[in-house]
């Protein structure tokens, strides 16, 4: 009964969720603090009525929103919004990576990249880190490929990119073909690779509101790229689902859009959190990676990733484990409220 196609899908496994009593959660990189008062006003504003239409299929006043928050000279046209990056991100497998040659990603990145390639039937080549961890780029661009794809800040890793070394791949990458750049993480201390795409048209930028703008629970995410670029992927939304941002995420998108300001400051005490965390846990003995990200991934000599994660779990208070070689020894921890990670470095103190 069931097709080929889906026998070969292996799908996406999100953090955990249990039910069994409270926890601090602290393994899906949501953040802590609620969205803008501007949010809350337009969610009481909004009037209900609205959905029982359909909303606008082109989002253009989200769109012209979010481009005047990103600045850097883009332009709606150069802005595609949908239902979270993840609809994004598969919108832009499909338009732009060929099955003729692999995509190329990093061989620790979000890894929903490699579901996506599989539901696609595009083939991917997965490229080693080097030794700090970092990404190597010159693997990235070595050998044939029809794109490339990375996260940067990188996940989990939390290491950032700098715009130099991007531009360097943008550079040595064949000009026909996508460079992709996910810049989920991009509001805690990165700097975005948007000014490129003036000159590197094959440059495309992935963002998303579910961290940075509180918005986990809504799902908004965008490209922003050339206009060719949203103009195809545009083509493949309105050949999958015509409308794909409902108006009510579009009505608390455009109110987040006008207080940036506020995302400004609570980001910037989710860093300082972040730092003062990382700090700690160091002269605690363990091994931190430099985060500029919303978490860190750490580890502690002697001790494996599971067992790191069952002693913090056992606490009440849940991190994300991947058990993957190369990584199995690190835990990501997501930066929630002072007081949340004040509560996990009393536990992880003691590990």
């Amino acid at each position: 009964m069931f097709s080929k196609r889906f026998s070969g899908l292996h799908p996406y496994v999100p953090g955990e969720q249990p039910k069994d009593r409270p926890y601090i959660k602290l393994n899906a990189n949501e953040n802590p603090y609620p969205p803008s008062p501007a949010v809350k006003r337009a969610l009481e504003a909004f009037d209900p009525a609205r959905l029982a239409l359909y909303p606008d299929p082109d989002a253009q006043e989200l769109r012209s929103s979010i481009a005047a928050v990103v600045g850097c000279g883009v332009t709606p046209d150069m802005i595609f919004a949908g239902n979270g990056s993840d609809e994004v991100l598969s919108f832009v497998f499909y338009a732009l990576f060929d099955s003729d040659k692999p995509l190329h990603f990093p061989a620790h990145t979000y890894s929903f990249y490699p579901v996506y390639a599989g539901y696609y039937g595009i083939p991917f080549v997965k490229t080693p880190l080097l030794g700090d961890f970092s990404i190597d780029t010159d693997a990235l661009v070595a050998g044939e490929s029809s794109g490339i794809i990375f996260a940067n800040p990188n996940a989990p890793t939390g290491i950032f990119m700098d715009i130099d070394t991007v531009r360097s791949i943008l550079v040595r990458y064949p000009s026909d073909r996508a460079v992709v750049v996910d810049e989920a993480y991009i509001d805690f201390g990165g700097e975005t690779v948007v000014p490129l795409i003036k000159e590197f048209p094959n440059l495309v930028v992935i963002r998303t509101f579910s961290k940075s703008w509180c918005f986990a629970g809504a799902r908004l995410g965008y490209v922003i790229a050339n206009p060719a670029v949203i103009r195809a992927v545009l083509t493949v939304k309105n050949s999958f689902n015509h409308f794909p941002v409902d108006a009510l995420t579009q009505a608390i998108g455009i109110a987040a859009c006008s207080d940036a300001e506020y995302y400004r400051l609570i980001n910037s005490k989710i860093m300082r959190t972040r730092d003062s965390f990382a700090s700690g846990l160091s002269g605690a003995g363990w091994e931190v990676l430099p985060s500029r990200t919303n978490f860190v991934f750490a580890r502690k000599a002697g001790r494996t990733g599971r067992e790191v994660y069952e002693a913090i779990k056992k606490e009440g208070i849940l991190v994300r484990h991947f058990d993957i070689p190369g990584i199995a020894d690190f835990v990501r921890i997501s930066i929630g409220t002072d007081e949340n990670m004040e509560t996990l470095f009393a536990v992880m103190r003691q590990i």
